[in-house]
């Protein structure tokens, strides 16, 4: 068994005072910053946004965030600029400690579509390459932590589990968005439905 810790976008915007900012979402650095000793591998991911990206709402004349519209075939929930390419908010939460990532994921950088999972983009027509190096790499167990629990949490787990690795959600490294009460419990719900093990980090030996 080879166990792999995936860090799920901790970066600035998703931290408060970012422009996407989840609540309380800085109580999972400290969380990522202890979990990751108990790893050989620790890879992390970006949201890498493109200024036009089609889920940005201002991009999309009379359009706000919370609106619903369709891209790339996709029903696309519109969010305020976030990670944008090269911006301080896309850079990792300056707290994190990267010491132990081996590895970068980048995704979301398609204009056309958004890409919450890790693994690939909404439509699964392109990788960002994470499940073949975890695959190269004898990885069996991927345990995942980050932002949100009910986006890219959510969906990177599932993916996981349809690749074929044994999941599991560190919970206490993970918030959620709740762009409607309930979205939280209802993605852990979905997730445990799925097969993903959700955890606590007190459960890492």
């Amino acid at each position: 068994m080879k166990k792999a810790l995936v860090l799920v976008d901790l970066q600035n915007d998703f931290i408060p005072g970012g422009s996407l900012a989840v609540r309380d979402g800085d109580a999972v650095i400290p969380v990522a910053n202890t979990v990751q000793k108990k790893f050989s591998l620790v890879v992390a991911t970006q949201d890498w946004h493109p200024q036009n990206h089609g889920s940005f709402a201002s991009n999309h004349r009379g359009k706000h965030p919370g609106d619903m519209i369709q891209l790339g075939g996709l029903p696309q929930v519109l969010w305020p600029d976030h990670c944008v390419q090269g911006s301080r908010g896309a850079r990792f939460h300056p707290v994190l400690n990267r010491s132990h990532v081996t590895k970068v994921f980048r995704k979301g950088t398609d204009p056309d579509i958004d890409s919450y999972s890790t693994f690939f983009d909404n439509a699964h027509r392109k990788s960002t390459g994470l499940g073949d190096y975890l695959h190269e790499e004898k990885v069996t167990d991927v345990y995942l932590l980050g932002l949100a629990t009910d986006y890219c949490v959510k969906y990177s787990a599932l993916d996981a589990v349809s690749l074929g690795f044994k999941t599991h959600v560190v919970i206490d490294g993970c918030r959620g968005v709740e762009l409607n009460a309930g979205d939280t419990e209802a993605a852990v719900d979905e997730m445990r439905e799925a097969g993903v093990e959700i955890i606590s980090s007190a459960d890492l030996r």
